[in-house]
């Protein structure tokens, strides 16, 4: 016999899975390396310091994103990304709405990465980035 679903509000839902403001967790995947918090004001300084500095990249490089400038979920901080293409002019992104972090950003940077989830893991595919977040990766670093 079926069970009849059970409504939960979100509240509800929150603790079933683990959350709640008693037992908060990070949400986000991973951090900004610089560990900067507290002071906005010197953080939107150091932000824009480290968006506005330009790096001249070619296709073989390894670079990563710059501390507190990840916009998009992959690849991590951290991780190496190889620069397969520049491309000029950058392609504008097609976001519409204009309170979108994606709103014409000019994607000029053509990334490849190793795929790490399934399905597709280990798989090399490429996405489009602002080469302005980017800049050269070292290992160990």
């Amino acid at each position: 016999m079926a069970r009849k679903p059970q409504h939960l509000s979100s509240r509800e839902l929150l603790e079933r899975i683990g959350l709640s403001e008693d037992n908060p967790i990070p949400l986000l995947e991973d951090e900004p390396p610089d560990g900067m918090r507290g002071d906005i004001a010197a953080a939107l300084r150091t932000r824009y310091r480290l968006f506005s500095q330009t790096h001249r990249f070619a296709p073989g490089d390894l670079v990563t994103w710059k501390p507190g400038l990840k916009n998009r979920r992959i690849p991590r901080y951290g991780q190496p990304a190889v620069v397969v293409a520049l491309l000029e002019p950058p392609v504008l992104d097609h976001e519409e709405e204009s309170g979108s972090t994606y709103f014409r950003e000019p994607l000029d940077l053509v990334l490849g990465v190793v795929w790490d989830r399934d399905p597709g893991r280990g798989e090399f595919v490429t996405f489009h980035f602002d080469s302005r977040r980017f800049q050269s990766w070292r290992e160990n670093a």
